[in-house]
């Protein structure tokens, strides 16, 4: 595929393209990092006819510098982390600890906000359609993957419309399948990607999956 995507919902129904096999199977779940990536799933989930739900990462911003990754952790406690960025700047484990905490009480204010009172769908022996609107440092997606793994899914596939050429090889030595229509040599940013890239609400998130369950 060539240029840009319209949107995430477009986005979305050309991935489904390439998970037609996966339709209207019982042991298929369709998870979507929020909030971008569940504009994306909705599609996907739709043409599937599978069941949608959020699996939620949160980034660790290095201290004073919020925007630069030192790692993420996902639902379940699971941690990852970015040596190089933590080792270059001598990060102590009193601050790394200390974002974590903050991380893990945002986390769990949004599976409230997104998913209320529902209980997490158990992941054994599901294929997992793991899916975000694109992947930049990768923190995020490798903390769900390795959090997703620990609940012994059959499978794990992750599907993404964007993501640099070298991350979707790194990424494929961590899950079963990559699917990644748009493989730039240099991503720059998600968002160059899209015509329409506008910010993803909470009330957008709590609506799709209202609408998909």
């Amino acid at each position: 595929m060539e240029g840009k995507y319209i949107d995430r919902r477009e986005a979305g129904r050309i991935l489904a393209n390439h998970l037609e096999k996966y339709t209207n199977r019982p042991d298929v779940i369709v998870l979507a990092l929020p909030r971008g990536g569940v504009p994306v799933a909705y599609e996907i989930a739709n043409v599937l006819s599978a069941p949608l739900d959020v699996f939620i990462v949160r980034k660790l911003g290095v201290p004073g510098h919020e925007e630069l990754a030192m790692g993420a952790i996902a639902m379940g406690g699971a941690v990852v982390f970015n040596e190089e960025i933590v080792s270059d700047l001598h990060i102590p484990q009193t601050a790394i600890d200390h974002v974590i905490d903050s991380e893990q009480q945002e986390l769990q204010r949004r599976e409230r906000v997104y998913r209320g009172d529902r209980p997490f769908p158990t992941l054994q022996d599901k294929i997992v359609i793991l899916v975000d609107d694109g992947i930049a440092t990768g923190a995020t997606m490798r903390a769900a993957i390795k959090a997703i793994y620990q609940q012994q899914p059959a499978s794990v596939i992750m599907a993404v419309p964007v993501a640099e050429i070298t991350t979707c090889e790194m990424m494929e030595k961590l899950v079963d399948q990559v699917i990644c229509p748009l493989k730039p040599m240099n991503l720059y940013a998600v968002g160059q990607w899209y015509k329409d890239f506008s910010q993803t609400t909470d009330e957008e998130v709590h609506d799709l999956l209202a609408r998909q369950s």
